[in-house]
C-alpha cells in the first residue's frame, strides 16, 4: 500500500519584536564604545607619526606604521621583569584566594553548622568596608611584621576573598548533597570529599575567580605603589607609571600606546582561554536540584 506523502509545510521565520531590535542596536552600540578605545590605542601603538601628537578623530590606520615604536618602548623599560613580577604577584593572590574561597564555600554550603548565615553575612558586610579605609592600617601591620618590600603583602590579605566565597558558595548549593553523604558513609574524610568529589566539578567557578582576581591584581597600581620600595620588584603598571612620566622620549604618545598594549597581552589571553568556562558557570547557576 503506498504511504500517502504529506505536503510540505512552509518554514515560517521568525520576526523580531520593536524590544528585541532596540536591545541588539544597543548592544551594539556599546561593544562599539567599548571597543574602539582599544583599536585606537593599537593603531597608535603602530603609528610613527603619533611620537608627536594625537589627533582627532582617531585614525583607524597607522599613517607611518612601523614596529619601532616597540623597540622603544623594550628599550627605555624593564617591560619582562616587570611583567614577570606581575605574574608571580598574579599567580600568588590567586591561589591563595581561590583555595581560600572554596573552602569557605564548601564548607558554609555543605556542611550544616549554626552560625554558617551570620558567618557569610560577616563576610559579605567586609565588602562594604572601602580599600582606602582598610589601606593605611594593613600598610603599619605589615610594617610591622616587617613584609613591606615583600610579596607577602600581597598574599595575605587575599585570604579574605568574600565575594570568592560568596560565588563558591551559590555554587556549591547548586551540586547535589548525596555526593557527599555517600562519600562520608564510605569512610571519606571531609578534605577527601573536597578535594576529590567536589573540586572536580568546580572548572567553572575556578575559571571565574582566576579571570576576576587576574583582571584586579593585573591593574592594580596603588597597594604595590605603597609596599614594594625596590625597582626589582615593581608589577607592570608602576612600571609603565614611571615609563609614561618621564621627561623624555617616552613621553610620545607612540611610545606609551605601545608599552601599554603590549603589558595587555596576558590579560587578554588569560580571558581567551577561560571565557568558555565564565559562560558554563552562569548556564550552571540556574540548575535546580
Amino acid at each position: 500500500m503506498a504511504q500517502a506523502v504529506s505536503p510540505s509545510v512552509p518554514v515560517r521565520r521568525k520576526r523580531w519584536s520593536t524590544s528585541q531590535i532596540v536591545l541588539f542596536l544597543v548592544l551594539i552600540l556599546g561593544s562599539f564604545v567599548m571597543i574602539v578605545p582599544f583599536l585606537w590605542m593599537l593603531v597608535t601603538s603602530f603609528d610613527w607619526a603619533a611620537r608627536l601628537t594625537i589627533t582627532f578623530p582617531p585614525k583607524l590606520w597607522p599613517e607611518e606604521p612601523t614596529l619601532k615604536t616597540y623597540q622603544i618602548a623594550f628599550t627605555n623599560i624593564k617591560m619582562m621583569r616587570y611583567i614577570s613580577n606581575s605574574a608571580v604577584v598574579s599567580a600568588g593572590v590567586i591561589i591563595v584566594s581561590a583555595l581560600s574561597a572554596l573552602l569557605s564555600g564548601y564548607a558554609l554550603s555543605k556542611i550544616r553548622f549554626k552560625g554558617a548565615n551570620i558567618v557569610l553575612l560577616l563576610a559579605l558586610s567586609t565588602m562594604m568596608i572601602p580599600f582606602e579605609m582598610t589601606m593605611i592600617p594593613q600598610y603599619l601591620l605589615f610594617a610591622k611584621l616587617g613584609l613591606i618590600n615583600s610579596y607577602w603583602a600581597f598574599y595575605l590579605p587575599a585570604l579574605n576573598y568574600a565575594f570568592g566565597t560568596f560565588l563558591a558558595k551559590a555554587f556549591f548549593d547548586q551540586l547535589p548533597t548525596p555526593l557527599r553523604e555517600a562519600a562520608v558513609i564510605d569512610g571519606a574524610s571531609e578534605i577527601k570529599v573536597f578535594s576529590r568529589v567536589y573540586l572536580p566539578l568546580c572548572t567553572p567557578i575556578i575559571a571565574t575567580m582566576i579571570i576576576l582576581l587576574f583582571l584586579g591584581v593585573w591593574n592594580d597600581m596603588l597597594w604595590p605603589l605603597l609596599v614594594l620600595k625596590s625597582s626589582v620588584k615593581y608589577t607592570i603598571q608602576i612600571g609603565l607609571a614611571m615609563f609614561t612620566y618621564d621627561n623624555g622620549i617616552n613621553k610620545q604618545p607612540s611610545i606609551i600606546m605601545a608599552a601599554t598594549a603590549f603589558s595587555l597581552i596576558p590579560v587578554v589571553v588569560v580571558y581567551l582561554f577561560l571565557q568558555r568556562y565564565i559562560i558554563e558557570s552562569i548556564a550552571l547557576s540556574g540548575i535546580k536540584q
